[in-house]
């Protein structure tokens, strides 16, 4: 008899597994990762990453520097600047209007001041839901004023990037902003001003040629592809099979692109700790 229990409480175990496992459709977030369902709340709770695998899902820049800064230190900067279409190239204007629309930026980059731990600090972010994180003249506007602000305010400089690099519709013009904004990063430097970037998925083409890449420290969320030409433009060029992992997060610290790699759980409790350092070290 004992047997028939034993086999009839490890069923019972099991159906109650699977009960705690089953996610309705209408409430599951499917993870490109592992391919298993979890709950939007389950995510949410888990600061939007898979709680099965880690996966790390890409966030909106107010959410992302919600869970950065101090909670009411946040005071938003140049919150106006917008791309206004300056070669008229066809469709950009109903494209940037859908963005604005959809996602409730002005612009693919917010900036702010506020705190962490009570340390003041600047900090911005680049959205990949506006027209992906591309940067236009606009955006190079926005980050070079607000380094230009870290800079005259002697605060520390912590810059979020997600981006498909630059805005073509822009041409020139957004080109040049890589070369701007790096040399505003050169002055912040010269100041002995601490800036700490941050790579997520995906920090590519412009953006990493130009300020993503020159922080004093380079932290990087687990599995994001960082690099110039993506993956498959350089297989297809050089007609040579890649490495696994290569341009994710992981590879490019093993080949010292990157300090440290940070789960997004763990990365305002890193950030605080740097601006400690950095605030003894007397910078």
């Amino acid at each position: 008899m004992s047997g028939i229990f034993a086999k009839r409480r490890a069923r019972l175990l099991a159906m109650k597994a699977l009960r705690e496992r089953y996610v309705p459709p209408e409430d599951a977030v499917s993870c490109p990762q592992c391919g298993q369902d979890s709950s939007h709340r389950a995510v949410a709770q888990n600061l939007h990453t898979c709680p099965l695998c880690g996966h790390h899902f890409p966030v909106g820049a107010y959410y992302r520097l919600g869970i950065t800064l101090d909670h009411g230190s946040f005071r938003e900067l140049y919150p106006k600047l917008t791309s206004q279409d300056p070669l008229s190239f066809p469709g950009y204007r109903e494209k940037l209007e859908n963005a604005r629309r959809t996602t409730g930026l002005n612009e693919a980059a917010v900036t702010a001041v506020g705190t962490i731990d009570g340390r003041r600090c600047v900090a911005g972010v680049l959205d990949s839901r506006f027209l992906l994180g591309s940067m236009s003249a606009a955006v190079g506007e926005k980050l070079t004023l607000t380094i230009e602000y870290a800079e005259r305010s002697r605060l520390p400089l912590i810059l979020f990037s997600a981006s498909g690099g630059a805005r073509m519709q822009e041409g020139i013009l957004s080109l040049m902003q890589m070369a701007k904004t790096s040399a505003a990063l050169d002055r912040l430097d010269r100041r002995g001003l601490l800036y700490i970037s941050v790579l997520t998925d995906p920090t590519t083409g412009g953006v990493t040629a130009s300020f993503a890449s020159l922080g004093d420290v380079v932290l990087a969320e687990p599995g994001a592809l960082i690099g110039f030409a993506g993956p498959r433009v350089i297989q297809q060029t050089i007609g040579e099979t890649l490495p696994e992992g290569f341009q994710r997060a992981e590879f490019q610290m093993e080949h010292g692109f990157v300090d440290a790699v940070v789960p997004r759980q763990q990365m305002r409790d890193t950030l605080s700790r740097l601006l400690r350092l950095h605030e003894k070290g007397g910078g």
